[in-house]
């Protein structure tokens, strides 16, 4: 599932690519994925005509503010992925209209796509088709119980070590289940829980009211670095995200811990374990990262 890196590589490209443009029409094969307002033909009157006036992301959400007083949320779940370009339709298949990233076998799985006046198109590529397409009023998106339940963005220039201190007050669980609650801290999931963890030297299993004062600066500090590495770096594309020109992040060259197992602990050259709980895999040292 794309995470704070992806969206937030996504909704840069985007702004590069589809600010102040205007929607023009949509067709869609996976009707199911508009989940708001439910009837697809609805949605597509009303988004209709609507200038893009400012993207941005909100946890892994991607936000359009559109004019009119409306917002697209856009959230690409498991397998989901945004891309802008130009395609034709060939045999009931929509092709790349020329060679390129967007050829990539993981960016050929069109299911949503939004026609703009500039003649190019933004595409949604989603495997599984579990991707969340919602159109709101701003201001009952804004209030929403969805958005008000969201925790603190960890990038943040006010996130402070103290803020962080205060997320974790109170909460109980396996540490690496506490940083993927999204009610907690904002954005983080699998892939960049279990790199911060190793960075911090931290056992995912360890329960936070376990943690000591030193862990916890080493873990607040491991999150910043992580995340901000993976911003800069385009995100994680050992799967299916793709940013929005079809091209590969580069996150993948700094991976310490996520699907490593079998393979040798970049401080210490044990392998990498990989363990089950909360339906999620955990990856780590078992050396490095003692319980």
């Amino acid at each position: 599932m794309p995470e704070l890196p992806e969206v937030e590589t996504t909704v840069k490209g985007l702004n590069l690519k589809v600010l102040n443009r205007t929607f023009i029409d949509v067709w869609s094969d996976a009707k199911k994925i508009i989940k708001k307002p439910k009837n697809f033909e609805s949605f597509k009157k009303e988004i209709k005509d609507k200038k893009i006036i400012k993207i941005w992301r909100r946890a892994k959400n991607i936000i359009f503010d559109l004019s009119g007083g409306y917002s697209l949320l856009i959230h690409q779940k498991m397998t989901g992925h945004l891309l802008v370009g130009k395609w034709k339709k060939q045999n009931g298949k929509w092709l790349p209209e020329k060679k390129g990233p967007l050829n990539d076998p993981y960016n050929r799985f069109l299911h949503l796509i939004f026609f703009l006046n500039d003649k190019k198109m933004l595409a949604l590529s989603d495997l599984r088709k579990f991707a969340k397409v919602e159109l709101w009023e701003t201001k009952e998106l804004i209030s929403s119980k969805e958005f008000k339940l969201l925790g603190p963005e960890p990038l943040d220039k006010n996130f402070t070590f103290e803020k962080f201190e205060k997320a974790l007050e109170n909460k109980k669980g396996k540490i690496k289940q506490v940083l993927m609650d999204q009610s907690i801290i904002a954005g983080i999931g699998n892939i960049y829980s279990s790199e911060a963890l190793w960075r911090a030297k931290i056992h995912p299993e360890k329960n936070i009211l376990q943690l000591s004062e030193k862990e916890l600066k080493l873990l607040y500090q491991s999150i910043k670095k992580v995340l901000e590495l993976g911003v800069k770096l385009g995100g994680e594309s050992f799967s299916d995200y793709r940013k929005v020109d079809g091209t590969r992040g580069n996150f993948d060259t700094e991976r310490k811990a996520y699907k490593r197992e079998d393979q040798k602990c970049h401080r210490c050259k044990t392998k990498i374990k990989r363990i089950k709980f909360g339906g999620r895999s955990a990856f780590f040292c078992p050396i490095c990262q003692k319980l």
